[in-house]
């Protein structure tokens, strides 16, 4: 018979992260929907993982969250994305100095697409 533990009230109102590596080891995190990314890549390296450790950092400040294929900025809440309480949300966890510019991901995506921004009107 297999049983299944229901979450505590508490557990309902928190986040659970997987956070993935480049190298695609991955950890899962409890956090506060209060909690920015800035927080989470401090407590992320302050509880580094044993099993991440080639991949440890000099400093948290270099660690990025990367969901649904954008970069976080230091002060986007997990609340502010809007994600589910209790339930388990992916992000990408990587190490780097500085964030890209906001429109050069989309300026380099049209680049390589040939797409142009202008429209005709009939």
């Amino acid at each position: 018979m297999v049983t299944t533990r229901c979450p505590t009230r508490k557990e309902r109102d928190l986040i659970n992260l997987r956070l993935i590596l480049v190298s695609g080891k991955t950890k899962e995190f409890i956090f506060s929907p209060n909690d920015s990314a800035a927080d989470i890549a401090k407590h992320v390296y302050d509880n580094w993982p044993m099993d991440w450790e080639e991949e440890q950092v000099s400093s948290p400040n270099i660690l990025r969250l990367i969901y649904q294929g954008r970069f976080l900025h230091g002060n986007v809440t997990l609340g502010a994305l809007k994600l589910p309480l209790g339930r388990s949300t992916v992000m990408h966890l990587v190490a780097r100095e500085t964030l890209p510019e906001p429109n050069s991901q989309g300026q380099r995506n049209r680049e390589k697409t040939g797409e142009s921004n202008c429209c005709v009107i009939l």
